[in-house]
């Protein structure tokens, strides 16, 4: 069978992880599309592994979280007359977290916005963290049930309620986000400190991931087309944020600043993140560990 050289393999994930399309990077490169969706599966499901792995024991202090919207293979509206739309299709919510201090993405989840998923997506934040630590949410009502299910009431928490109005641009029927009219920051339980009761780092975190992520683009056709692919995507962006993108105001990465790791990822390193997944699963059949991500998304 016919292999990218690690070189080649490299050159795809960079363009990939600078937001250039599919269909661009194969002109770029003069790689097949098959070739390039089938790498950016196999590497995203190989970075979510790793994370999973690797990313635990954190003395993060502050994690803030939020939700980004996208959606798969068409706009939930037009699900129903939509031709042959896969499991998947519609609205579909990235959960994130992210640490205040070191910028580490310390967890995220794919899947709908609703409380199953919240309680799942808290769990496993609670779980890469070894110290009582605060948390801050948006004014999403299933946050409440969800961090206190998942920290049992050792937790400092705080949401960030924010107000909003119709934009004059949206009243015009123009494409424009409404309005914040005002926030206002409560305690919900514990005893966080109010004045970093924000979610300021992890909406920039948002505005990354739709700036380095081409179907996270709005108003254009690089939408994902299966939520797999979509998972998988999001993986691969988070791996590279944490271990490869140098921070600007931390002159290191995230990874290095929460004392994950003791160097400065290259993109063939996470190329060769797939070896590493291959070989531990050699006795499985490809592809299982991304049907397992599918799975995890329908459950």
């Amino acid at each position: 069978m016919n292999k990218l050289a690690p070189e080649k393999r490299a050159q795809i994930l960079q363009l990939l992880c600078e937001g250039m399309s599919i269909r661009a990077i194969t002109r770029a490169t003069g790689v097949s599309k098959t070739t390039v969706s089938k790498l950016l599966n196999d590497v995203g499901a190989a970075c979510a592994d790793y994370h999973d792995k690797h990313v635990v024991g954190l003395r993060c202090r502050r994690v803030q979280v939020d939700e980004i919207w996208a959606f798969v293979y068409a706009k939930q509206k037009n699900v129903e007359e939509a031709k042959a739309a896969p499991f998947g299709s519609g609205d579909c919510w990235t959960w994130t977290a992210i640490d205040a201090d070191s910028k580490l993405a310390v967890s995220w989840l794919v899947g709908p916005r609703d409380a199953t998923r919240a309680k799942l997506f808290m769990r496993d934040v609670s779980s890469r963290i070894d110290r009582r630590v605060q948390v801050t949410s948006d004014g999403l009502g299933v946050y409440i049930d969800a961090v206190d299910a998942a920290f049992g009431g050792l937790v400092d928490y705080g949401m960030l309620v924010k107000t909003y109005g119709a934009s004059t641009e949206s009243a015009k029927g123009r494409y424009s986000p409404a309005d914040c009219t005002g926030a206002k920051r409560v305690r919900i339980s514990g005893s966080p400190d109010i004045d970093h009761v924000s979610t300021s780092y992890v909406e920039r975190q948002n505005l990354t991931m739709r700036m380095h992520m081409r179907r996270f683009t709005r108003l254009t056709n690089g939408f994902s087309k299966k939520v797999t692919a979509h998972a998988n995507a999001v993986a691969l962006h988070f791996m590279y944020y944490n271990f490869c993108r140098i921070h600007s105001k931390l002159r290191m990465t995230p990874a290095m600043a929460a004392g994950v790791t003791d160097r400065l990822w290259e993109v063939s390193d996470l190329a060769a993140l797939l070896d590493e997944l291959d070989r531990g699963i050699a006795t499985q059949k490809r592809g299982s560990y991304k049907k397992r991500i599918a799975s995890e998304i329908s459950n």
